[in-house]
């Protein structure tokens, strides 16, 4: 008779599964701290893309200003793709801050962790 791999016992959990990898709730993480991680994570990422997204235009203004030749509609263009660079990461950056001075003047000093803040308005 031959083994199938169907009739093999191939895992066995002697305790219920929690998940792996930082988002598993292994060892002591609970749910708000996990909450905290991603929302953080998130910011950050956005803040990197907001970062690199500005080198891409500071890049390509830089690009258009070298190769306008002295033609007054190009370089419009790439004075426009530079300062909307800036002004862009300059949104990102500025809107962190405001929405952390907010919380502050609200009384919720932890308001970039929400589920810290959860956990204190609840008590």
């Amino acid at each position: 008779m031959r083994n199938l791999i169907a009739q093999e016992v191939v895992f066995e959990a002697e305790e219920p599964f929690r998940g792996f990898g930082p988002l598993g709730l292994e060892g002591t993480a609970s749910a708000p701290s996990v909450f905290d991680n991603i929302i953080s994570s998130i910011i950050g990422l956005i803040t990197i893309i907001a970062g690199v997204w500005f080198i891409f235009l500071l890049i390509a203004g830089a690009i258009g200003v070298m190769t306008a030749g002295g033609d007054k509609a190009s370089m419009e263009t790439a004075r426009k793709r530079i300062t909307n660079g800036v002004i862009g990461l300059v949104i990102v950056v500025a809107g962190i801050f405001l929405v952390e001075l907010i919380g502050k003047l609200l009384g919720l000093d932890d308001i970039l962790l929400p589920g810290e803040a959860i956990i204190k308005l609840g008590q």
